[in-house]
C-alpha cells in the first residue's frame, strides 16, 4: 500500500483512480484531486462538486460530474447514499458506518459507528441477499 500522506493533491488523485484501475482522464483527475486530495472523507451532491470544479482551471459539465461519480461507484472508490429516494450524497469513506442528514442544512456527515448496534435484520426474501445496509438519521436543531 502506497503511503499518501506526503503527496500532492494530484499525486492522491492519480494514486486513489489507479488503485481501481480507473483511466486518469483530465476531468478524471480533477474531480478525483477535489474528493481525496487533501486526504480528508467528504460527502458531496454531483452539484457541490460541480460548484468546487468551477473554482480550478479544468472545467467539466454538471454531465460529466455525474458520469464521473457513476463511474467512481462503480469501481468501488465511492458510496452513493441516497436521502428522501432522490438526493444523493457521494461519501469518500468506504468502510461500513451510519449517517447523520441535518435537515436543516441538507448536509451528511458521518455518525459514530461505535455507538451504531443493529441486534437484527430482516431476513431477505427468497432468492435474494442483503447487500448493504444503509443507516441515515435524520437531525434537525432544537
Amino acid at each position: 500500500m502506497t503511503d499518501v500522506s506526503t503527496h500532492s493533491a494530484t499525486d492522491r488523485g492519480a494514486i486513489w483512480l489507479a488503485g481501481a484501475g480507473l483511466r486518469p482522464t483530465r476531468q478524471r483527475m480533477a474531480l478525483a484531486g477535489l474528493l481525496v486530495g487533501d486526504g480528508k472523507d467528504r460527502h458531496v451532491t454531483a452539484e457541490s462538486l460541480f460548484d468546487a470544479a468551477a473554482g480550478t482551471k479544468e472545467k467539466v459539465s454538471l454531465a460529466t460530474v455525474y458520469n464521473t461519480l457513476r463511474a467512481f461507484c462503480d469501481a468501488g472508490l465511492l458510496r452513493e447514499i441516497t436521502v428522501d429516494g432522490s438526493k444523493s450524497y457521494f461519501d469518500t469513506n468506504m468502510s461500513d458506518h451510519p449517517h447523520f442528514y441535518w435537515e436543516d442544512e441538507n448536509r451528511l456527515s458521518d455518525a459514530p459507528a461505535d455507538q451504531l448496534e443493529i441486534a437484527r435484520v430482516p431476513d431477505a426474501p427468497m432468492g435474494a441477499e442483503i447487500a448493504s445496509v444503509d443507516v441515515v438519521i435524520r437531525l434537525r436543531r432544537s
